[in-house]
């Protein structure tokens, strides 16, 4: 089975920079950009915690787990 993957969704139209996500993030996945904005540069390192979206006060952050789909749907 393999390791699930996830990405870090950041809504920059709701997002005050408060800098919760980059600092409370286990990995450092979302890290700390230009005028403090959250950034994201390698989403694999992601382990789907949820902290970030969980503690973000503005609701800008989803993380979306990555499926990959084998084979074709029949239908």
């Amino acid at each position: 089975m393999a390791k699930k993957q996830f990405k870090v969704k950041i809504n920059y139209n709701w997002c005050k920079s408060c800098g919760i996500c980059y600092n409370t993030c286990p990995t450092k996945t979302i890290i700390k950009g230009e005028m403090n904005r959250p950034k994201v540069e390698d989403h694999t390192t992601c382990i789907g915690c949820l902290m970030c979206e969980n503690l973000c006060p503005d609701f800008a952050i989803d993380i979306v787990e990555i499926t990959e789909e084998v084979g074709e749907k029949n239908g």
